[in-house]
């Protein structure tokens, strides 16, 4: 939704007036953050069902929350924050997950489109393909805590103290999990450079 200036209005203006019972901001904040949040619930369990349930519980747990809802952060860090809860209490439950690689073998549309990079070429799609699938492993044998703030960065695009608040660790903490991950998915990735 847009300002008459045909500003974009924000995401704290727009879960305010869903709070005040606007169904269609709520329907504005879905489209905005719908795929990052499925991509940061899908990558950190690997399956789609289990994403897509993750994706059902966030977005009931906003619904909840709307009329306690105080912008006292972005509200993208506050919806990740409870993304990370799903996640966490998902987690909690042990239920088996699959990986990315039994994914990919059946086909799952999120990983086709990320191998595509626009290029009608066979060869450099092949070859974007194969950086994908590596890049996707490398991110699942992460250390969980560093998968998820990587993932947090990536997907969320949260920054070093958003992280540390959504996952309930220091900044220092955080920041450390993030340059880990980063060491081990350059080193992991140093063939495609």
């Amino acid at each position: 939704m847009a300002d008459a200036a045909g500003n974009e209005e924000s995401d704290e203006a727009l879960m305010q007036r869903y709070a005040a019972g606007d169904v269609r901001a709520f329907e504005t904040l879905y489209a905005r953050h719908e795929l990052k949040i499925w991509r940061y619930l899908y990558r950190s369990v690997g399956n789609q069902a289990t994403a897509d349930e993750l994706m059902q519980e966030v977005w009931f747990a906003v619904c909840r929350a709307a009329a306690r809802y105080a912008p006292s952060a972005r509200f993208t860090t506050w919806l990740f924050t409870l993304a990370h809860h799903r996640l966490i209490d998902s987690h909690r439950q042990a239920r088996p997950l699959r990986s990315l690689d039994a994914a990919h073998e059946d086909g799952e549309p999120w990983v086709e489109a990320l191998a595509d990079d626009g290029s009608p070429d066979p060869e450099r799609q092949a070859e974007a393909r194969q950086g994908n699938d590596a890049l996707l492993r490398a991110v699942e044998r992460l250390p969980p805590a560093q998968r998820d703030a990587f993932l947090l960065q990536a997907e969320g695009t949260l920054s070093v103290e958003e992280i540390a608040a959504t996952t309930g660790v220091s900044f220092e903490t955080a920041k450390s999990r993030l340059r880990y991950a980063r060491a081990a998915l350059r080193q992991a990735l140093q063939d495609y450079a």
